[in-house]
């Protein structure tokens, strides 16, 4: 009779241990939770300075800056169309304090193998941030100013366009064009949109699509010609501008936008603090005014689970996409 006691004591004692246990854990986390920030959030981007991306973290950095009393710090990781940055990203300690900024062309890349990350695997979804179309740009010099001329242009002479990276969604978004419009236009890829402007803005390259961010004040101090938007219907920002649709490709359309992603294992409390603060920022005012110059728009406020639910599905369409074409990607 002593040794079934025995054991209902140990097992009473194993249980106390493992609520003490929990209890503990618990205190440690909302001390933890309590702290946070204790220092600089560090916030990844995998492209140059100058860059949409890069132009569009800062904006956001900035304001969070004020709500977070240690600061955001930007850390540029450019090349192969994020897979750097999203490696070192992956590979941070879940703790808040390492953040990764996403754009359509990560996801694109991932899909293209271009990008080994798994990243709706290996990161957790924070906030969505912006929309924006992008903008087809072509050298100052060029002598087109229409998207049909554009077309007719390429069709007589040899012409090379940009793009921020093999695999990119703007390298995809132009070979879509060639395929649409039936013309040959040999593809030079860059670690960048910013890179990438500079050659355009010099001839070495005549042409690309590019995100509104980086384009915009280039455009309007004529240092590229913008051509035409890639969304749908025209850009509030660029209301002259027509899209490529309505410009000679009937049914081109081409989007993008950015968001904030975390390490996998961060905790769901700090993630929802992050979110918290994110969509804070991206109500205000100010910012939607800053980001409608750039010819980008603030995303509504939304959660976690709203952001991972819009990555699913764009991993899914341009899944779809990429299986039935026959795009070129050299």
């Amino acid at each position: 009779m002593i040794r079934p006691a025995l054991h209902c004591v140990a097992v009473v004692l194993s249980c106390l241990a493992s609520v003490a246990h929990a209890v503990g854990s618990d205190a440690a986390s909302a001390r933890t939770l309590a702290a946070y920030p204790g220092k600089p959030v560090r916030m990844i981007v995998g492209s140059p300075p100058g860059s949409g991306s890069d132009l569009t973290v800062r904006l956001l950095a900035q304001r969070l800056s004020d709500r977070l009393p240690k600061g955001v710090i930007i850390e540029n990781r450019p090349g192969a169309v994020g897979a750097i940055a999203l490696e070192i990203a992956a590979n941070a300690t879940p703790d808040g304090y390492t953040l990764m900024s996403l754009s359509t062309q990560n996801l694109t890349a991932m899909l293209l193998k271009t990008v080994r990350t798994d990243i709706p695997n290996v990161f957790a979804p924070v906030a969505q941030t912006t929309s924006q179309p992008y903008l087809l740009v072509v050298y100052s010099a060029l002598p087109v100013a229409t998207v049909t001329q554009l077309i007719a242009y390429a069709k007589a002479k040899p012409l090379v366009y940009a793009s921020s990276g093999t695999g990119s969604a703007v390298h995809l978004g132009m070979e879509l064009f060639k395929s649409m419009a039936g013309i040959e236009i040999t593809h030079v890829p860059y670690k960048g949109s910013g890179l990438s402007m500079i050659d355009l803005m010099s001839g070495r390259v005549q042409l690309a699509i590019t995100n509104t961010v980086t384009a915009s004040p280039l455009v309007k101090n004529a240092r590229i010609r913008a051509l035409a938007v890639t969304s749908a219907t025209r850009s509030a920002a660029f209301p002259d501008v027509p899209t490529i649709a309505e410009s000679g490709v009937p049914g081109y359309e081409l989007g993008s936008w950015y968001g904030i992603l975390a390490p996998i294992k961060t905790g769901g409390a700090l993630i929802d603090i992050l979110n918290k603060h994110i969509n804070a920022v991206i109500a205000q005012p100010e910012f939607k005014e800053k980001l409608a110059e750039e010819g980008a728009e603030a995303a509504p406020p939304n959660t976690p689970a709203e952001f991972k639910a819009l990555i699913a599905n764009e991993v899914r369409r341009w899944d779809r996409f990429l299986k039935s074409s026959r795009l070129k990607l050299d």
